[in-house]
């Protein structure tokens, strides 16, 4: 697995799950490292693009914003697990990045349930 992947994590998302990224060596930021909690979801998305990062959230705004979108796009992992603790998040990311560190790439939505994890490239 490439620790070149570079991450951006959303509201919602723990500082907890960023601290466990930079321990497997993964250059990790949070927008509220950088005063950044505010931002529209668009600017957000901008940004994780611009700066190759794949955006970590919660927020299933995102997977819509994303395929309707015309810009430049990067991967989005989206959670949406019954228990939102940062463990379950680091448990089932840390899966997500075995099993499909080849698909995260930008344009691709990867879905992760308590169950399954899904994989959309678009356009959809």
């Amino acid at each position: 697995m490439g620790s070149h992947m570079r991450f951006l994590a959303y509201m919602g998302i723990s500082q907890h799950t960023i601290s466990w990224l930079h321990r497997q060596g993964f250059d990790a930021v949070h927008l509220r490292d950088e005063n950044l909690q505010r931002l529209s979801d668009n600017k957000v998305l901008a940004k994780a693009a611009m700066e190759n990062r794949v955006l970590l959230t919660m927020d299933l705004d995102f997977g819509y914003l994303v395929a309707i979108s015309k810009q430049i796009l990067p991967g989005v992992i989206i959670f949406r697990l019954s228990d939102e603790r940062s463990e379950m998040v680091t448990s089932r990311l840390s899966e997500v990045l075995v099993k499909c560190a080849y698909d995260i790439q930008p344009g691709v939505i990867i879905s992760v349930s308590d169950r399954t994890i899904r994989i959309r490239r678009l356009p959809i």
